[in-house]
């Protein structure tokens, strides 16, 4: 296959299918899920119309944010005694942001009917962010569609002989609503975090607060009224399965449920809306932005480091269900 390719998987149980776009950074910018009381199948994702390999690599599907997420501050970020300087990402007023993959190819390395593995490689794709960088860096992603969720497995390794610090987040656009009736407006967000960062011109300040008010999304929080762009924390696992915190968005006229299952060190989540309101980000983060800054400032930022030769991995699960009746 090409690289501007477009690989479509697809369920043969369920009919559920997706589209990921490996020129787009690995791109899944669909996942759509037949449900018998509507005639179109669900789409979970939102896209921007022709979504394809030469679009905006920020605004569509589930963007893949990696060696950081979110914004560094500016261009350059200490570590260990050294400055690094990132060309080679996107910018943000004045900002590094989202790290390198988000907006490169990826090599497919595997392929089924309902799955599709594929990597990328610093020294191997793009050997001019290894200057960027303070060690090479492998990122493999394997996309399935099973029933009616997306499962997307993540592994991370360190090809290199010095150590990998990095952050994994990714940037997932929850098309609302979920279903032919009702509002976006209606949708409700939970999310179980504990604290927000508290931020100064979106960059966290290294101070944590408890969330409150529009910010405490923890029993869920309609759209309508709000505009959220938050760093939330101390995100609470799922009872009795450490190491898993959950998401969900609830459609309560079309009574559908979308739940974001995320395995691994995800400590940070942010929460935003996009201006046209057709969806909701609500984004599985490793540690918080400007992770190197926060870092040198002495604060517990949540940043990741492999050792040479490791690797680590993570899962993430994305289910559309009915929504549970009350008290179920």
């Amino acid at each position: 296959m090409t690289a501007n390719d477009v690989v479509e998987l697809r369920d043969e149980v369920s009919g559920a299918t997706a589209r990921i776009l490996p020129a787009l950074g690995f791109n899944c910018v669909s996942f759509a899920v037949p449900v018998e009381t509507d005639e179109e199948p669900v789409e979970v994702l939102w896209a921007e119309p022709g979504v394809g390999p030469g679009s905006k690599a920020t605004r569509s599907g589930i963007p893949i944010l990696f060696p950081f997420g979110g914004r560094l501050q500016g261009t350059v970020f200490p570590y260990e005694g050294r400055s690094y300087e990132t060309p080679g990402a996107l910018l943000n007023d004045g900002n590094s942001i989202h790290g390198f993959v988000l907006n490169r190819p990826w090599r497919v390395t595997g392929r089924s009917a309902d799955s599709v593995v594929g990597e990328f490689q610093a020294s191997v794709d793009e050997p001019s962010l290894l200057e960027q960088w303070p060690a090479d860096f492998l990122i493999r992603i394997g996309y399935t569609v099973s029933g009616t969720s997306l499962r997307g497995s993540i592994e991370i390794e360190n090809p290199d002989t010095m150590p990998l610090p990095f952050g994994f987040a990714t940037h997932p656009y929850f098309a609302l609503p979920l279903g032919p009736a009702g509002s976006p407006e209606d949708c409700v967000v939970t999310v179980p975090a504990a604290e927000a960062w508290m931020l100064e011109e979106l960059l966290p300040t290294g101070e944590r607060r408890p969330v409150a008010g529009g910010n405490d999304l923890r029993a869920g929080v309609a759209l309508r009224g709000h505009a959220f762009d938050d760093v939330l924390t101390s995100l609470t696992p799922v009872p009795g399965a450490e190491g898993v915190v959950e998401m969900t968005i609830a459609d309560p006229v079309n009574g559908r449920l979308v739940r974001q299952r995320c395995t691994g060190p995800f400590r940070e989540c942010v929460v935003y809306t996009p201006d046209n309101r057709q969806s909701v980000a609500v984004e599985p983060y490793t540690c918080a932005p400007t992770v190197f800054e926060l870092v040198a400032k002495g604060v517990d930022a949540g940043l990741q480091v492999l050792a040479p030769g490791a690797s680590t991995a993570m899962q993430i699960d994305i289910t559309l269900e009915p929504l549970p009746s009350p008290g179920a």
